[in-house]
């Protein structure tokens, strides 16, 4: 028996690259016409697995445009717990993607878990199997429902996802912003106005872009020669309380801050409405910002330009962050054995007035 064809012979018989062998065969990416065509033929030729039904390029061509027909018809379902009119990032991000996917004969519906739907790991009545092409979950940080949805055998992309390591890895690919750099570079610019107390505000659990956030600021401490201060990192909520609100956490962080003898002079935030809720509560304790102590946020949310003081904080680039779920997810639904991919955009720190600027 002939030895099994595989791409990278493709490619060697061609002198081109495996991953541009890959993407023509696949039906995905963007490829010069010409370049397509010279692939499919040699693939024919060759008699690779995929194609050993075929006579000529023709044939393929008619396969590829069925296909394409079929997913026409076919829906991309997001799975999510929030309203998504609480956050200009996943109205930006979503947009994005919702803009790309309609371009390729896809669909975008929404689903909300409510609350009995995430204890009872039932999907949302409205989500059909049958119609459903790809998953996307956003603000879907419960660990056992994840994992439920990964069990669906639909592809699924998670942008942002429950904390990793605290139990068996999910069966996804995985979109995250870059959650360390621009905390590492903020420290790095602290140290050189002479600041050397850090606090960090934030729930390290919620998800895993907290627990980089959080990460980041250890790790910097560390690297920086800083001492870390357990007393300055205030990584709970309301105890208690199954679902806290903003009134909830502003309870509880007044009961931190409190207790300090003095306070750090700079505290980075998991996100801008924990830094938000982090000036109201100073700001009822008697505190001034910056004069007293500088905050930074992360998001750079509507909120984060109109908060007096206007707050400093890490620009996330939405559109990006949409173009990567629509290259993420269709790739997945077009080659479902590809190894699980984790992928991370690149963020801007922003200076404004919480930090003096």
């Amino acid at each position: 028996m002939p030895e099994r064809v595989t791409i990278q012979d493709i490619a060697d018989a061609l002198g081109l690259s495996r991953n541009t062998v890959s993407k023509a065969i696949n039906n995905t990416g963007i490829l010069a016409d010409a370049t397509k065509e010279k692939v499919l033929r040699k693939a024919v030729e060759m008699g690779y697995k995929q194609f050993s039904y075929a006579a000529t390029l023709e044939d393929i061509t008619n396969q590829n445009n069925a296909s394409d027909s079929q997913s026409n018809n076919k829906e991309i379902a997001l799975l999510t717990t929030k309203f998504l009119g609480d956050s200009h990032f996943s109205s930006t991000m979503l947009d994005k993607f919702q803009r790309e996917i309609s371009q390729m004969g896809y669909s975008l519906s929404m689903h909300r878990i409510l609350g009995n739907e995430l204890k009872s790991q039932k999907l949302p009545v409205t989500f059909d199997a049958s119609r459903t092409s790809g998953i996307i979950c956003y603000e879907l940080f419960d660990h056992a429902y994840s994992q439920m949805v990964c069990n669906l055998d639909i592809p699924v992309l998670f942008v942002d996802s429950p904390v990793a390591g605290l139990a068996a890895p999910l069966k996804a690919d995985r979109l995250y912003m870059d959650n360390q750099s621009c905390i590492y570079s903020f420290i790095q610019e602290m140290i050189r106005r002479g600041k050397k107390s850090f606090g960090f505000v934030g729930e390290r659990f919620h998800c895993q872009s907290f627990w980089e956030r959080y990460m980041a600021f250890r790790d910097a401490m560390f690297l920086l020669g800083l001492d870390y201060n357990e007393d300055y990192c205030m990584l709970e909520n309301k105890e208690g309380v199954e679902n806290p609100g903003s009134e909830d956490y502003q309870d509880y962080l007044t009961r931190c801050f409190v207790k300090l003898e003095k306070l750090p002079e700079v505290i980075i935030c998991a996100n801008d409405f924990v830094a938000i809720d982090t000036m109201h509560v100073l700001r009822k304790l008697g505190y001034s910002i910056p004069e007293d102590v500088y905050i930074c946020g992360f998001d750079d949310s509507p909120e984060s330009k109109i908060v007096m003081p206007p707050l400093t904080t890490i620009h996330i680039h939405s559109q990006i962050m949409g173009f990567s779920a629509v290259h993420l997810l269709i790739s997945r639904i077009k080659n479902p054995s590809l190894n699980y991919r984790t992928i991370y955009t690149e963020t801007s720190l922003i200076y404004r007035d919480s930090t003096g600027d």
